[in-house]
Parts: C-alpha cells; sequence; structure tokens
C-alpha cells in the first residue's frame, strides 16, 4: 500500500480527516499540516498510557496509530497529501464575487443588494464611507460599488484609505451630482489613473450588470452608455 493510501486510512480512523479536509478548503495546504502536527501532539498527550491507567491496551494502540501518522507524514510529499485532501472535495469549488455597496440612499440600497444577491454575489451595504471602512475590512470584497456624496466620508475618500490596504481593489463609482467641481475633478483623475469604472443616476440595471461582469472579468473599455 503506498504511503499516500496507508496515511488516509490512518487519519481517517482516527477522525482527522474530514476536519483536516475543512481546513485545507478555507486556509490551504499549510494550514491542513499544521493542524495535522498540533492535532498529533494534542492527541498523544491525551492518548498516552500512563495518564490512561484503566484503558492502558486502547491508549497503547491510539498512540501507536498517531505516531504511524506522525511518521507517515514525514514520508509523504505535500503534492501527495494535497491529493488526499482534495479527493474528498467536490471538483469544482465555486466562491461567490464579494461586493461591497457603500450609498445613504435607502430604497439603491435595498434595490442594489437585491439585485446583485439574486445574480449570485456575496452582498454586504454600507450607509457612509465611514461604514465603508469598517465593512471592507471585515468583508475584503472583489469589488466597491460606491456613491460619490455621502455624508461623514465621501467616496472619493474612502477608496483612498483603502487603496493603503488594497491598491488593487476594483470600484465603480455611482453619482448623480455633479455640481461640486472639486469632486468631480477628483473623479476624472481617479478614473484615469485606476481606471475605475462609473454610472450616473439614474442607470438601467442590466447596464449597471452588465458592467460589473466585464470589469470582474477584467474586459478592456471603461466607457458604457446608460
Amino acid at each position: 500500500m503506498k504511503i499516500g493510501e496507508t496515511l488516509e486510512k490512518e487519519l481517517i480512523h482516527l477522525g482527522l480527516l474530514d476536519k483536516t479536509r475543512e481546513i485545507y478548503l478555507e486556509l490551504g495546504l499549510d494550514a491542513a499540516i499544521s493542524y495535522i502536527k498540533s492535532s498529533y501532539h494534542l492527541l498523544s498527550k491525551v492518548y498516552h498510557p500512563d495518564v490512561n491507567p484503566r484503558n492502558a491496551h486502547k491508549a497503547k494502540q491510539v498512540q501507536q496509530r498517531l505516531n504511524h501518522v506522525s511518521q507517515l507524514m514525514k514520508q509523504v510529499r505535500e503534492s501527495e497529501f494535497e491529493q488526499i485532501l482534495r479527493k474528498g472535495l467536490p471538483k469544482k469549488q465555486h466562491k461567490k464575487t464579494r461586493i461591497l455597496i457603500v450609498e445613504d440612499e435607502f430604497g439603491l440600497q435595498e434595490t442594489l443588494r437585491d439585485v446583485f444577491l439574486m445574480e449570485g454575489y456575496d452582498v454586504r451595504v454600507a450607509v457612509d464611507g465611514d461604514e465603508g471602512l469598517q465593512v471592507f475590512q471585515k468583508f475584503n470584497p472583489d469589488l466597491i460599488f460606491t456613491d460619490v456624496v455621502m455624508p461623514k466620508l465621501n467616496g472619493l475618500d474612502m477608496i483612498k484609505e483603502i487603496r493603503k490596504t488594497d491598491p488593487t481593489i476594483k470600484v465603480i463609482y455611482v453619482s448623480g451630482f455633479w455640481g461640486i467641481k472639486r469632486l468631480k475633478r477628483q473623479l476624472d483623475e481617479e478614473m484615469l489613473r485606476y481606471q475605475y469604472r462609473y454610472l450616473t443616476k439614474p442607470f438601467k440595471i442590466s447596464a449597471m450588470l452588465e458592467m460589473v461582469a466585464d470589469y470582474l472579468d477584467d474586459r478592456m473599455g471603461i466607457d458604457i452608455t446608460v
């Protein structure tokens, strides 16, 4: 029996394989290996025959299996161990694209959220730039869909702060008010420098969804007529 097959059998017997696969899916191979090593050290103490005098035989059996797992982990190649973990997972893992909506207009918040949810995106909503910064840190979105003119912190200043953490963040600005020349000038500079997209209120939902899909797919062209 190959090392990988033997290791898989031992991990199943010890009840460690499912959790290891879960950690691998969420955090990657290094975290999964770390979990196995940590579990070995913990269970070795729990099942040590000296601390289980009434069940010394059973404790010794488990201890032997744990030692066997430790030896197998030293012998197995990382690529082979990863194959063990991937074998129990669906062939395709579809991770939802995350969109953060930052909009102070309540009705539009609800509409955008519902539309994006129906399209299969993972969505969070913030009511102003300050809250947008807080949600960004926890949510780590793939795209920020934000109004420009908002109370407390406008969209442009919010994105400026976010770029310090994620300089490659994708942004779609939305605005229906262009009376503030300073903001309009800043927006033009942002569009030119970072290739962000924008929509002018009111806009068609179909055009918005097309823009989002194109942008996330990194297709060329920044102007979409709405």
